[in-house]
């Protein structure tokens, strides 16, 4: 069900920014895989899968410390550089063992892409590009993969810019490459990181309730809510 929590126009949307992880793609099996791996190559026990899942979001780095919980452990800290170089070689080579496209998003991809009645003279097709704080080599790689990279202009990833989300920079640089301005636009992403992402940069926002970590979408919520990559192709249809 689309619950709209702020109301704007979807037909005026020409522009979407999707977020990957929790959003387009299921990864959850080997990012928690990768993190497992990890830690029992450092010597450390195993962490619950649903545990790893809500510490994905905001890029590999931040993944590894919430898993070592290093905030607070000094001499897990240290490990950090190891921990990532590891955990990186590790889901460079394991990326597609498990991770599965969510059911509906090549079909609504290529509804939202294609022209309305297929007249680009009374909507021009919609540009959609990807904003994710996953390293960009292996988000590209997982896209082209699963059959997506055409839809896209640019897939940018969390090492394209000298910050992540939510800093607007990568929305930014999307905006410029497309000529979209910010009021035409929709972020869309399945956790609170995305949403802020969007506010920063001025756009519209979409939050995900099927993804990683849709109860961060309670305290930071968006301007409308789906459930399914379905309901994003009835939003703006």
């Amino acid at each position: 069900m689309i619950r709209f929590l702020r109301s704007f126009d979807p037909h005026r949307i020409r522009l979407l920014v999707f977020d990957l992880d929790g959003t387009l793609i299921d990864s959850r099996l080997d990012l928690i895989h990768s993190v497992n791996a990890t830690l029992h190559h450092l010597g450390r026990p195993a962490l619950d899968g649903d545990v790893i899942a809500s510490y994905v979001g905001d890029g590999a780095p931040a993944l590894l410390r919430r898993a070592l919980n290093a905030d607070t452990d000094r001499n897990n800290e240290a490990l950090l550089p190891r921990a990532l170089e590891y955990f990186l070689g590790y889901y460079r080579l394991h990326k597609l063992d498990h991770t599965t496209l969510y059911e509906g998003v090549p079909e609504t991809l290529a509804e939202l892409a294609r022209p309305s009645n297929g007249n680009p003279a009374i909507r021009p097709p919609r540009q959609m590009a990807i904003l994710t704080n996953k390293p960009v080599r292996a988000s590209r790689d997982i896209i082209t993969a699963l059959g997506l990279g055409d839809f896209f202009v640019n897939v940018y990833g969390g090492n394209s810019f000298p910050t992540k989300k939510p800093d607007p920079l990568g929305v930014e640089t999307i905006l410029k490459e497309t000529g979209a301005r910010p009021e035409e636009s929709l972020m869309i992403g399945d956790s609170a990181v995305d949403v802020m992402t969007g506010r920063n940069a001025g756009l519209w926002t979409c939050g995900v309730t099927y993804g990683f970590a849709p109860q961060t979408l309670e305290s930071t919520p968006p301007d409308v809510l789906i459930e399914s990559p379905r309901e994003l192709g009835e939003l703006l249809g």
